[in-house]
């Protein structure tokens, strides 16, 4: 899922050395914003602090979205920015059905949901890279988002010393990486 004022290429383009490797769905946010869309539309919905009722609401509608594709031996959410608030906010409403989550950039959203129990019980492996200049995501939504994966989920937390609010160089790498070792190969 993409950020703030991108939409469904961006990290499909990112994934594309993962396409042989596993299949990648990228969903448009609903909200356009900036040239682009957005989950949270910035009014109402401050930077690293969206409102929990929408993120609730859209986490369902892409659970609802999943539900309506064929089976797959595994899920895994990827998400940048909003996105990454959005993958783990899926992976909060419905801990069963995911494998994993990577979070590029982005926080978690505040609030506690009843998936949240569930996942202290089985931390689920979760990817948050971020760049160690990125100034768009507040502190304290970072703060919270660290306290968040300690919790709740095995995290593997990688700071870049040269990024700033992008996904560029040694991230994706590290991306690629981590899907490729939390997803079960392709048979066909």
């Amino acid at each position: 899922m993409h950020g703030w004022s991108y939409d469904e290429t961006h990290l499909f383009e990112i994934t594309r050395p993962l396409h042989d490797d596993v299949v990648v769905a990228s969903l448009r946010a609903p909200y356009p914003e900036a040239g682009g869309y957005a989950w949270f539309p910035r009014a109402g919905n401050p930077i690293g602090h969206p409102q929990p009722a929408l993120a609730n609401t859209l986490a369902r509608a892409v659970l609802s979205w999943l539900d309506a594709q064929p089976a797959f031996s595994s899920v895994g959410l990827i998400g940048s920015s909003q996105g990454g608030a959005m993958a783990l906010q899926v992976l909060r409403q419905d801990p069963s059905r995911c494998a994993y989550a990577v979070r590029l950039g982005g926080f978690v959203v505040s609030g506690d949901l009843p998936g949240d129990a569930l996942l202290t019980a089985s931390r689920p492996p979760v990817f948050w890279g971020r760049g160690a200049r990125d100034r768009v995501i507040p502190d304290d939504a970072l703060a919270r988002t660290e306290s968040w994966i300690r919790e709740h989920a095995d995290g593997q937390v990688r700071v870049y010393a040269g990024l700033g609010h992008d996904v560029a160089g040694p991230e994706i790498d590290d991306l690629m990486d981590f899907v490729r070792r939390h997803t079960p190969r392709r048979t066909s």
